[in-house]
């Protein structure tokens, strides 16, 4: 794609403390910028997890690719093949279809954040985790089923 104006100022600051955290478990996601707020262009996340918890397990998406990009810590990413250590500065890219997961086994915390490209609205999904986590009873296979194909994720 190629831009043939002359340039617009269209900048958006999304300040840290327009950013809304999500509790969900033993994570915490910080909605960076939402797909709302880039016009659907991509959807950013910080992921912090606890140690010794907090991940999504093998999975994969229709509809948008995904990257991760360590920025503390080591995680475990699933690449579709083996679970591999990722640390500081590592990146992990996960076109649409490719199967991936990610989860803290440390007894470290971990940082990272995680990009969707196009913007997919993961906050709707965090936040249904948060609903289901706080209410206290576990959905039966049937409804994990619904809400994960409510949100484009497919897990393997």
């Amino acid at each position: 794609m190629t831009y043939a104006g002359d340039g617009e100022r269209t900048g958006v600051l999304i300040p840290r403390v327009a950013q809304q955290d999500l509790e969900v478990g033993s994570m915490t996601a910080t909605i960076v910028a939402s797909m709302r707020q880039t016009g659907g262009r991509y959807s950013l996340y910080r992921l912090d997890l606890a140690p010794n918890g907090g991940g999504a397990r093998p999975h994969f998406h229709r509809g948008f690719a995904e990257s991760f990009q360590v920025l503390a810590g080591i995680v475990q990413l699933y690449d579709g093949t083996d679970w591999v250590n990722a640390g500081d500065g590592d990146h992990l890219y996960v076109p649409e279809g490719g199967i991936h997961g990610f989860r803290n086994a440390r007894p470290e915390p971990v940082s990272m954040l995680m990009m969707s490209i196009p913007g997919a609205p993961r906050e709707d999904y965090f936040g249904e985790l948060k609903r289901v986590a706080d209410g206290g009873a576990e959905p039966s296979p049937q409804e994990w089923t619904e809400l994960y194909a409510r949100h484009d994720q497919y897990m393997v």
